[in-house]
């Protein structure tokens, strides 16, 4: 049984992802292929660099990712994701696709052509910069003669490289709608608006998924609230071993269990 696990984007909110790999690893659910967006790509990546989740959850703690940011003073966009490379170089276990141990995809958005672009080989870094680079906040990134942004803004699970080689697909979701959502602040508005675009295109394809998972309490957490994050991972923990609980049948059906 090969296994497929998608992970949106959804900025801190995306450590729910951790919680939900360390809920399936616990119940012996193991990907052996994984699609990332955004959050979901840099979890995605450590997580198939071998790292285990909650070694990761510390490491996003204690690495302080928006220390490492300054403002770029671009006219398309406030800051610069590149400063963040210093910060992966660190922390990431591998530099390149090919030395991870479990085959990964990200995606981003590419601005000059309007589609999402798929990486999977060569260098890992540039393209999770890529598919992590929120439009407004973050320059776009110039990358393989693309200008890239956000691999959400287009396509926020990023299904389509598992369909035609995984036999299950579980599709984890970091963006949960919020229809009592406050705008307090241009920050709350960008936000705002950030997740209804990519409301959309996530819709057309949870029905490529198996199985899916999306932690309703995540909508109460913002993108930034990376201080939040313990929490963040115990809602995906919680929720998802909640999931797999109700679908026992399912699960023995396909043999996962």
């Amino acid at each position: 049984m090969k296994i497929g696990l998608v992970l949106s984007g959804g900025g801190a909110r995306g450590v729910a992802h951790l919680g939900a790999i360390q809920a399936l690893l616990e119940r012996g659910i193991k990907p052996k292929l994984i699609s990332g967006v955004s959050s979901g790509a840099i979890v995605g990546a450590l997580y198939a660099s071998g790292m285990q989740p909650r070694e990761i959850l510390d490491t996003l703690i204690k690495a302080r990712v928006f220390r490492y940011i300054r403002p770029a003073w671009s006219q398309v966009g406030f800051f610069n994701i590149e400063r963040l490379i210093t910060i992966y170089k660190l922390h990431l276990p591998v530099s390149t696709f090919e030395d991870l141990q479990i085959p990964l995809t990200i995606s981003a958005s590419d601005l000059k052509e309007g589609v999402s672009v798929y990486f999977s080989k060569g260098d890992l870094i540039h393209p999770i910069l890529a598919s992590s680079c929120v439009p407004v906040i973050f320059k776009p990134m110039e990358f393989n003669d693309a200008m890239l942004v956000d691999g959400g803004v287009l396509n926020n699970l990023p299904v389509e490289p598992l369909i035609a080689h995984c036999d299950f697909i579980i599709g984890v979701h970091a963006n949960p709608p919020h229809v009592d959502f406050k705008i307090k602040s241009f920050k709350s508005m960008l936000e705002r608006t950030f997740h209804l675009a990519i409301q959309n295109n996530v819709r057309e394809r949870i029905k490529y998924c198996d199985l899916f998972i999306e932690p309703p309490m995540l909508k109460n957490y913002g993108l930034f609230e990376i201080s939040k994050a313990e929490e963040i991972y115990k809602i995906g923990y919680e929720y998802t071993c909640k999931v797999l609980t109700d679908s026992e049948d399912l699960l023995l059906r396909r043999n996962l269990i």
